[in-house]
């Protein structure tokens, strides 16, 4: 069973990316839906899917690559883990690369970037790091 559920499907995109795979298969939740809905509307995913079978659902994720070939996402790290959770108010919200990657946040209204938070002056949660 694994306990970080964020983390598993970090990992997992993260090693989808590595080995150039189109898709990558995340077993479901409300979380991870939100989490990668975020990262489509950003622009480092293609598309996704969530899959429905008899006992559980999972969420297809079409992985994005530039020209080249190369992955759009070259780094995701996970910053708050079950262990030792990591919040922010608005005016300390971390900026990824000066502003090139995105802090992905928990807040009060759902999760969102480190740059809405800012501008609805909203702290909470930093789930992760992607650029």
């Amino acid at each position: 069973m694994v306990t970080d559920v964020v983390a598993d499907a970090l990992t997992r995109i993260r090693n989808a990316c590595m080995a150039k795979h189109s898709t990558v298969s995340i077993p479901a939740s409300k979380l991870k839906v939100e989490l990668i809905k975020l990262l489509k509307e950003e622009g480092y995913v293609q598309d996704f899917e969530v899959v429905k079978d008899d006992i559980k659902s999972s969420i297809e994720v079409t992985l994005k690559y530039d020209e080249a070939g190369n992955p759009v996402i070259t780094s995701l790290k996970r910053v708050s883990s079950p262990g030792l959770r990591t919040y922010s108010k608005s005016k300390n919200l971390p900026k990824v690369l000066d502003g090139l990657g995105i802090a992905v946040i928990s807040t009060s209204k759902g999760l969102m970037t480190d740059r809405k938070a800012r501008q609805e002056k909203l702290g909470g949660e930093i789930l992760c790091y992607v650029h």
